[in-house]
């Protein structure tokens, strides 16, 4: 889509600065061939929303299926029309629920996935607790549960980060705004804006109300869920940017940074 000849809808910019589906299958299904000896086939994507992910899983992996689920009907009919759709005959092998994860039942995946630190809408520990544990529940007994998680100093603050995303045809500035954070809580209110190239700006086209959980949380309730092990996958260091490098390799310790991004891994 070209931003000169249409203007793009919040759904498209966000696929197109946010989300990797194509790195994040490729992550998942290195570390669950690695860790069971067999290819993953069935993923279920939690709070899917334009399901992306699991569209891209149906595209990629032979003989793989999916299922996204999500409370939004309006961005799951979007997902239908702008990314199942193309999958053409591949598109049975997909499957798109309105359904709270909560009560997710009647699928066994060998991969659940919540990513975009969706999880993190859930603000109190009971809550979490009974996600992780349905989660669980509904893997195959080989399964594994993929989360990601940020975090930092810089992840308090309140303070706004822009970029630029150029591609075939577009370009627009993505502008990332942490407005709150109250550290007794861990509670935390960002915005997504998009400024596009006529001067115009989507303002809050995204809106984020979550708590922040540390990972030694994530991880103690992952355990007190049932599962047997949890990983957590910290990202290299680029030593000529000092940024992050985007190999993310198991860890114990991670560095002292300013802000981070990591992958937990939980195994059934």
């Amino acid at each position: 889509m070209s931003t000169k000849t249409k203007k793009p809808d919040k759904h498209w910019l966000y696929q197109h600065s946010v989300q990797d589906p194509e790195y994040e299958i490729q992550f998942m299904r290195r570390v669950y061939r690695k860790a069971r000896g067999r290819r993953p086939l069935k993923l279920r994507e939690d709070f899917c929303g334009t399901a992306v992910l699991a569209c891209e899983w149906v595209r990629k992996v032979r003989g793989g299926t999916a299922i996204g689920l999500d409370l939004d009907r309006q961005t799951l009919a979007w997902a239908e029309r702008n990314n199942s759709a193309s999958l053409g005959a591949k598109s049975a092998r997909l499957h798109l629920e309105h359904c709270n994860v909560l009560t997710a039942s009647g699928w066994e995946s060998d991969i659940v996935a919540a990513f975009n630190f969706s999880y993190c809408v859930f603000k109190d520990r009971a809550t979490l607790l009974r996600y992780f544990r349905r989660a669980r529940q509904t893997l195959a007994e080989d399964g594994m549960l993929f989360l990601d998680l940020y975090g930092g100093p810089e992840a308090q603050v309140i303070q706004e980060e822009r970029r630029s995303v150029e591609g075939d045809g577009f370009c627009f500035e993505y502008v990332w705004d942490q407005e709150s954070y109250n550290p007794v809580t861990g509670e935390t209110i960002c915005h997504i804006h998009f400024d596009l190239p006529d001067g115009s700006r989507i303002e809050k086209a995204f809106t984020y109300d979550w708590r922040l959980w540390t990972l030694p949380e994530l991880k103690d309730l992952l355990t007190e869920a049932g599962f047997t092990g949890v990983d957590v996958y910290w990202e290299g260091t680029d030593h000529v940017s000092g940024g992050g490098n985007g190999i993310f390799r198991i860890s114990h310790k991670g560095d002292d940074a300013r802000s981070w991004i990591c992958y937990l891994v939980a195994t059934k």
